[in-house]
């Protein structure tokens, strides 16, 4: 203990011997590290909106299907309203939101224009808890029941279509027998989504109206249901395909959509990879620092090996100073990102590259996330790289032989 409050003692006073090299190196580490974390925030939270907006446009965590509606979604594979050991494994406390959706392909029509979209019979309360029509809309008002007959289309097919709130429209689709059903419908709602390609892809009704169109009695197409974090939801999944028949086919978000999950996987190896390429580039300077530092007490430490201080001491002192530097310079970048962070926190306005972020699934504005598990991951990755840069100068400082080292000038 004794030895140890000595090294720790005689490190910080060499430390600070040339105040303007330490302090300069402690400017490097500390916009290297704000460096590295920032962006780290920047890119998780750009991933973790993409899939939290990926989530809200209607997938869910988990969703339900019968066992051929994803390679052939129509009106025929559909399933019945969950019951038995489905429904009681959907009223689990675990599960945060449950839903029964129509989801059919459909063609949409003005008095000008004709779009395909996809047709979504919704119970409204439901839904609210899951999608994003939970939020408020532009235009109009949300749909108010599953026998609500009116539409709700998004503010970009409204464009595309040059209609608006309380012109008539008509869906058409095809029902079990392969005969087209239509009928006509006003729109009472004209929503904004996240992602603009919502806006054109979904047109929404209540979901006795969309059964009562298609001639499906109280049959769905999809069951969606959320927990409570899309990032561990194996135990939810596991839990509804044990409670799911051999009709049904239950599908995590990730597999629903293999863009999103694959980005977040790799996300967490490129975040680790970026904070060792940025402290690679801190590293240079770390080793110039401990070397000039070393160079000018040769006769130092060259005295105090003669005085019989091990080898070993002398470089645990160099390596302490080495920590000590790291330390400082995490602090004060840790603070700095928090701080940053904190004052972006209502999001950085990305609209002008909007269209082409869409292209990637991201929204128009950029929410910074810094996790405490990314924190402690490039506070323990700079530390060992720093102690490892460290090696080379302390190794050296330790093997000098004392004769010599006093010799010099």
């Amino acid at each position: 203990m004794q030895v140890a409050g000595v090294v720790t003692r005689l490190a910080w006073r060499n430390l600070w011997r040339n105040h303007r090299r330490t302090l300069i190196m402690l400017g490097a580490v500390t916009v290297g590290v704000w460096a590295m974390m920032f962006m780290t925030s920047l890119l998780r939270g750009m991933v973790t909106e993409m899939v939290r907006d990926g989530i809200e446009g209607l997938p869910g965590h988990v969703q339900i299907h019968h066992r051929d509606y994803r390679d052939d979604p129509s009106v025929v594979n559909s399933l019945p309203p969950a019951s038995g050991r489905l429904r009681a494994a959907l009223d689990d406390p675990d599960v945060v939101a449950w839903t029964e959706r129509v989801r059919v392909p459909a063609v949409i029509s003005s008095e000008r224009e004709s779009r395909g979209v996809t047709l979504v019979g919704i119970d409204p309360t439901a839904e609210a808890r899951i999608s994003f029509l939970g939020d408020e809309v532009a235009v109009g008002r949300l749909l108010e029941s599953v026998d609500d007959d009116g539409v709700l289309i998004g503010r970009k097919l409204a464009e595309t279509l040059e209609t608006e709130l309380a012109k008539r429209i008509v869906l058409m689709s095809q029902d079990p027998d392969n005969e087209i059903v239509d009928r006509g419908f006003r729109i009472v709602g004209v929503f904004d989504a996240a992602i603009e390609s919502y806006e054109e892809q979904f047109v929404f009704t209540g979901r006795a109206v969309a059964q009562s169109l298609l001639r499906i009695d109280d049959r769905v197409q999809e069951i969606a249901v959320l927990g409570s974090d899309f990032r561990d939801i194996e135990p939810l999944l596991t839990h509804i395909r044990g409670a799911a028949d051999q009709r049904l086919r239950v599908d995590a978000w990730y597999e629903l959509d293999v863009y999103l999950g694959t980005m977040l996987g790799v996300m967490d190896g490129f975040v680790l990879v970026w904070i060792v390429v940025v402290f690679l580039a801190l590293s240079f300077g770390l080793v110039n620092t401990l070397v000039m530092a070393v160079f000018e007490r040769v006769r130092e430490i060259g005295l105090m090996l003669a005085l019989g201080m091990k080898p070993a001491v002398i470089l645990a002192q160099i390596l302490v100073e080495s920590v000590m530097l790291l330390v400082l310079g995490l602090f004060c970048g840790n603070v700095l990102a928090l701080v940053t962070v904190y004052w972006l926190r209502d999001g950085i306005d990305i609209s002008m590259v909007a269209e082409g972020m869409e292209l990637f699934g991201a929204a128009s504005m950029l929410y910074p996330l810094l996790t405490t598990d990314d924190m402690i991951m490039a506070n323990a990755v700079v530390i060992i790289l720093g102690i490892l840069a460290s090696l080379s100068p302390a190794w050296r400082a330790s093997r000098y032989e004392p004769i010599e080292a006093i010799s010099k000038v």
